[in-house]
């Protein structure tokens, strides 16, 4: 099965201009490819995680990756499927992202292969020195408004209105493909499927321009089988870095799917081969709750964003957590698993009796249920069960002094923790 035939099977084909003839151009040699990646926050996510790994497997293919960080179009603000202007951010914070983005791309890409090392640019370089007259002329004119009118991204925007900043953003982007054309003979341009008209433009723009032959391709969008985007929950985006999501999180995320998702997922955010994952996916199947799968997509994709190290770490921790050994865990670790669960900030002078702090936590709405919970013994403190529900708490029983941690159920955790 050729690079193609695989993208196609683990669904990461949406469109292309020329299916047969971006086929038979892979099959002569080696080409060039690049997706861009604008410097909107300060870490990249999950949905951009789908294309730093599409670059991957065309290198471990043997063609050159080109990763594009939009130190220029970061400036504008694509206005591909918003509804409303994106906030223009300083150069200064834009290039400060541009930078950090810069090292997260080199954990995945090998800049160091003999035979085709990945590249890293700023579209900046060559965007910032042309003047105004110059880009009108040579990149504006070979656009017709009605077309742009009608790509996607800016029809859907017409009726809320989009300003020349953004509207202009296509164009940008267009000359992007053309530079690289002329820079490193980059024939390919992907991206996400809400890109295909800015991709579109410039394959365009390279044709009418220099007269050369340019392909496109887009990959889905990530959605769950229910058609809802992940990253639109309370825990909001799955972000890279482990300074906005920790890796112990990160792990969670990929460990907790659902059955419904995770083939899907191995076969989008993994470098297993078809026979592995459809393994897998029979397992999913014919018992599901030894969740296999989930085990193995976290692992490898922990991995892949934060080594073997870090993965390992969280592991364990998840690890202890399902065993309710929290008795285990350092004074970091309470404060790294337990930042984005209810917590209640107790006074010395609160009371500290079992139900006051299960109302006070949210892990029971009143007393009363409090009462009944823990009666039923679905009520762990620091990892023990609670069978009185009269008890009341001192420091001592605190987790350095300072720590409550309540589990109800099997799995929901609620933190207590007194100021000092």
């Amino acid at each position: 099965m050729d690079l193609l035939q695989d993208l196609e099977w683990r669904g990461l084909v949406f469109q292309t201009t020329d299916r047969e003839a971006l086929a038979h151009r892979l099959r002569q040699g080696p080409i060039t490819a690049y997706i861009g990646f604008d410097p909107t926050a300060e870490s990249l996510h999950m949905g951009n995680l789908v294309g730093i790994l599409m670059l991957r497997r065309l290198q471990l293919a043997g063609h050159h990756p080109i990763a594009v960080v939009g130190g220029a179009t970061g400036l504008i603000g694509d206005p591909s499927f918003k509804s409303q202007e994106r906030p223009l951010n300083t150069v200064e914070t834009v290039h400060a992202w541009r930078d950090r983005i810069e090292l997260q791309l080199r954990r995945f890409l090998d800049f160091d292969a003999v035979e085709n090392p990945a590249r890293v640019v700023d579209n900046y370089d060559w965007t910032a020195p042309i003047g105004v007259i110059e880009f009108l002329r040579d990149v504006g004119k070979h656009f017709s408004v009605n077309v742009m009118l009608n790509r996607e991204a800016v029809a859907s925007r017409l009726e809320t209105g989009i300003s020349y900043t953004e509207f202009s953003y296509m164009l940008l982007q267009a000359r992007d493909y053309l530079e690289l054309f002329r820079l490193h003979g980059c024939e390919l341009q992907m991206g996400g499927s809400d890109q295909w008209g800015n991709i579109l433009a410039g394959v365009e723009l390279v044709r009418r321009s220099d007269g050369g032959t340019a392909h496109a391709l887009t990959f889905p969008l990530i959605t769950k089988s229910d058609g809802t985007k992940y990253g639109k929950t309370e825990g909001g985006a799955i972000w890279l870095d482990p300074e906005k999501m920790s890796v112990y999180h990160y792990y969670q995320f990929w460990l907790t799917v659902e059955d419904a998702d995770v083939v899907a997922l191995l076969k989008t955010f993994t470098f297993l081969s078809h026979g592995e994952i459809e393994d897998l996916a029979a397992t999913t199947r014919e018992r599901p709750a030894e969740r296999r799968a989930q085990h193995v997509l976290a692992e490898h994709v922990t991995t892949l964003t934060h080594g073997r190290e870090a993965m390992e770490r969280a592991r364990h921790l998840s690890e202890l957590l399902f065993q309710g050994k929290v008795e285990e865990l350092s004074r970091d670790e309470v404060e790294d698993v337990f930042q984005d669960v209810p917590t209640a900030d107790l006074s010395p002078d609160q009371a500290l009796d079992i139900q006051s702090v299960l109302v006070l936590t949210g892990a029971c709405p009143s007393r009363r249920q409090a009462r009944e919970d823990i009666a039923a013994g679905a009520i762990y403190v620091n990892g023990h069960r609670m069978s009185g529900a009269e008890h009341v708490f001192s420091p001592g029983d605190c987790l350095f002094g300072r720590y409550l941690i309540i589990r109800r159920g099997r799995r929901r955790y609620f933190l207590a923790r007194l100021d000092r």
